[in-house]
């Protein structure tokens, strides 16, 4: 009897030893019942106010980029090789690319249809154009040019065939972080405003009524705000812009190596002499020719005043009766003394 009393006993603690392992293997923190379903978890509209504030503020002008789905994107996995991943991180990029030239020309008509021909050519506009004419003859013109980004560098270097550059910048700005963030913070605002309208549609309370189209007329606000933002980025890199200021001049600018020897700087000093000096005769002859008028007109006046002093001394000789002459004592002088007390010749008689 004891025998059957152990294997009874045996037996049951064998069973209650399965039936809690069991039970622990199918534990997954809570009942079937328990867990919410995805349909669920958004809140429901009821018309009290509270719960469409909540729903709408986790779409927040300043809300991550995965806040629409309820949990954020998860980063997408990089691709194999440096290679591959170096060519897509620049073929995502966004770049705007600036320059500014100056440039030089002999033939200033020719040049500046070239440059225009060049920018037509390129599938690109002037941005601003202007023209100046100075009083030595010579001419200006300024440019801002816009041409694809793809033609950026062709642009640059075509420029420096049909004109002398005399300097030149070039500068490159990313500016992905940017775009890629009010591209995202759109994309939210999109998903907020579908939001508001599908709850404004089924408020039935007046102040919520209000409360939402302000929402909504807020919304609309910030997105066309980021819209703007996107277009102007777009335009930027989509078309580099280049400042070009072209001159005309008589001869161009060089850059020489300095002269090995004493000689060689001596015959240049005295080059530079002799043109400097033509420069100088030719910019009065031309400061001559542009005010000519002037230069007559002092002349007239100059021969007007000669003329009068002429008719002056004439009155002058007129009224004395005879050429005009400065006085004796101040011919001679007017330091010079004169003699007094000298004696007499003995020979003059006395009255």
């Amino acid at each position: 009897m004891k025998r059957g009393l152990a294997l009874f006993l045996a037996a049951l603690l064998t069973a209650l030893t399965l039936t809690a392992c069991g039970g622990g293997g199918g534990y997954s923190g809570g009942s079937a019942s328990s867990a919410p379903a995805d349909s669920e978890s958004q809140t429901a509209y009821d018309g009290s106010g509270d719960e469409w504030k909540a729903e709408v503020g986790e779409f927040g002008f300043d809300a991550p980029a995965g806040a629409a789905g309820g949990s954020p994107a998860e980063p997408e996995a990089a691709p194999d090789g440096g290679e591959a991943q170096e060519e897509d991180r620049l073929a995502s990029a966004k770049m705007v690319y600036t320059a500014s030239i100056q440039a030089e020309t002999q033939d200033y008509d020719a040049c500046t249809a070239a440059l225009e021909d060049l920018v037509d050519r390129l599938g690109g506009y002037l941005e601003y154009a202007s023209a100046d004419s100075y009083g030595d003859g010579s001419r200006s013109a300024s440019y801002t040019v816009r041409v694809p980004a793809k033609e950026f560098r062709g642009f640059l270097k075509t420029v420096g065939e049909i004109s002398h550059v005399t300097s030149q910048d070039q500068n490159a700005e990313n500016i992905s972080e940017r775009y890629y963030d009010t591209e995202s913070r759109l994309e939210t605002q999109k998903t907020k405003m579908e939001r508001l309208q599908t709850l404004l549609s089924k408020a039935e309370n007046m102040e919520d009524i209000i409360d939402l189209e302000n929402a909504i007329s807020e919304t609309e606000y910030q997105i066309e705000q980021l819209t703007g933002s996107l277009r102007h980025y777009d335009s930027l890199v989509d078309f580099a812009t280049i400042d070009v200021r072209l001159r005309e001049v008589l001869r161009l600018t060089t850059v020489e190596e300095a002269p090995p020897t004493f000689g060689s700087r001596l015959g240049n000093a005295f080059t530079d002499g002799l043109r400097g000096f033509g420069d100088f005769l030719q910019d009065v002859a031309v400061y001559l020719a542009y005010n000519w008028t002037w230069m007559v007109l002092l002349a007239l006046i100059v021969l007007a005043a000669v003329k009068a002093s002429k008719r002056a001394q004439a009155r002058r000789a007129e009224r004395f009766g005879g050429p005009f002459q400065e006085p004796k004592a101040k011919r001679d002088g007017f330091f010079k003394r004169k003699k007094k007390d000298e004696p007499k010749n003995p020979d003059d008689k006395q009255p």
